[in-house]
């Protein structure tokens, strides 16, 4: 697939090459053309620039692939007033985000494969980075009657997912299961039981406090528990898209060393955030799974340091003014984040919890494996889609400067360290900041 033709090659001089593949940091230059990586390492420098490219000294500033969000919401079709495919991926653009991967919350549901046509036809269209849909996991992502996923595979999704909406019926997911697994395909689920979960926040004691609704971590490990078992019975990939308690790790850790088909990811703002920050009804911070105590963020930054959690997603959800400007209760769940999830991460390495190069293996060449996507590797011949960062950079985050078409940031008025300077897509630059 080709989103863009590349005016020109490009040669990077003076950058901190981070290959997130093999945790090698090195300095020096790359070399990109017609979309690939031609060379890379410490002899590339300024003398050594071919005729004819563009030259771009990154004054050492990282130069990393391109992240690779799991778990995006695109808007099309059906909910371009939320967001749509050229809004989304221009915000991922300007924060590294080189491949969008699409939920397929839309309306219609992504169950059919002309939707996955259309979308795929929209990114090519109008999108400034990579659009990639996951279908559902069940026809109208109801939970009641599988999709075609094998047609679906084959018209181009790259997994299949029901959102927010986990299927509650096991039979019906043991079904789902083996049907995915005859394809190869990655199950991704969301792992709570919707009854059990019902509450707008964390259940304890700042529920009590606050008079809210809440929910128990068990809903979360009860439904992983199950899908966990039928994985062993399957033996489908699994992917658990959305973790955020102890009780899930202890259940991940024991399935990865039975050597099960398991991966997981983790919100940013899981890991950056806990339930006291929702103090006086930030309605923001109402999302899905809700934000768990310091103690339950700290073990979530833990398992990904170590490797048990995989990868982070942003969980970008934009909701309108109309539907998040409510009392807590009321308002919708869901916040953006595309735009942010590098920045927010540094906060994690900038307190030394998490490295650099592990932070970003997390955001591009594990969700690449994950997905079979070549991108996400600093090497020879893989694909040029690059950003150019400098993790030190501050800058407050302003709503109304954000690129996608609502603003409900979970880090509205928050200081923040990370500018990206330059998203290379394909070999060609799709955003490039004033300063760079």
């Amino acid at each position: 697939m080709s989103l863009h033709r590349p005016a020109s090659p490009l040669f990077f001089v003076n950058a901190r090459l981070i290959d997130p593949d093999t945790g090698v940091e090195t300095r020096g230059g790359l070399y990109a053309r017609e979309g690939k990586i031609v060379d890379l390492g410490p002899s590339l420098t300024r003398d050594s620039a071919p005729e004819g490219a563009r030259l771009i000294d990154c004054a050492g500033a990282v130069l990393a692939p391109g992240l690779i969000d799991m778990q995006a919401f695109v808007g099309e079709p059906g909910a371009e007033h939320r967001e749509t495919i050229a809004s989304a991926t221009h915000a991922a653009a300007v924060g590294g985000v080189t491949t969008l991967v699409a939920t397929p919350a839309t309306a219609p549901a992504i169950d059919d494969p002309a939707v996955v046509d259309f979308v795929l036809r929209r990114a090519r269209d109008t999108g400034r980075v990579r659009v990639l849909p996951m279908a559902a996991l069940t026809k109208g992502r109801e939970g009641r009657e599988i999709a075609e996923l094998g047609l679906l595979q084959q018209a181009g999704a790259v997994a299949f997912f029901d959102g927010a909406r986990p299927v509650k019926n096991t039979l019906v997911m043991r079904r789902a299961m083996t049907y995915a697994r005859d394809f190869d395909a990655l199950v991704v689920h969301f792992p709570q039981d919707p009854d059990l979960s019902a509450g707008v926040m964390n259940e304890g004691e700042m529920a009590l406090r606050l008079g809210l609704s809440g929910a128990p971590r068990e809903a979360e490990a009860i439904m992983l528990d199950r899908d966990l078992r039928l994985v062993a019975l399957t033996g489908v990939r699994y992917h658990a898209a959305l973790i955020s308690t102890t009780l899930s790790l202890d259940a991940l850790r024991a399935a990865k060393a039975a050597g099960l088909p398991v991966t997981s990811g983790v919100s940013i703002n899981h890991l950056t955030l806990n339930e006291n920050d929702i103090g006086d009804y930030r309605s923001f911070l109402k999302l899905q799974p809700p934000l768990r105590r310091e103690e339950e963020r700290q073990a979530l930054v833990a398992a990904l340091a170590e490797g048990l959690i995989d990868v982070i997603v942003s969980d970008h959800d934009p909701q309108d003014v109309e539907t998040k400007r409510l009392p807590f209760a009321e308002a919708e769940y869901g916040a953006v984040g595309v735009e942010t999830m590098l920045a927010a991460g540094l906060r994690l390495v900038h307190a030394g919890d998490v490295t650099l190069p592990r932070l970003l293996a997390t955001l591009s060449s594990t969700p690449a494996k994950i997905l079979g996507l070549p991108q996400g590797r600093l090497h020879k011949d893989a694909p040029a889609d690059l950003i150019v960062f400098d993790p030190d950079t501050p800058f407050v985050v302003a709503p109304e400067a954000l690129h996608s078409r609502c603003r409900n940031t979970p880090f509205d008025g928050a200081l923040l360290q990370g500018e990206v300077r330059l998203t290379v897509v394909d070999g060609a630059i799709v955003h490039e900041s004033a300063g760079a």
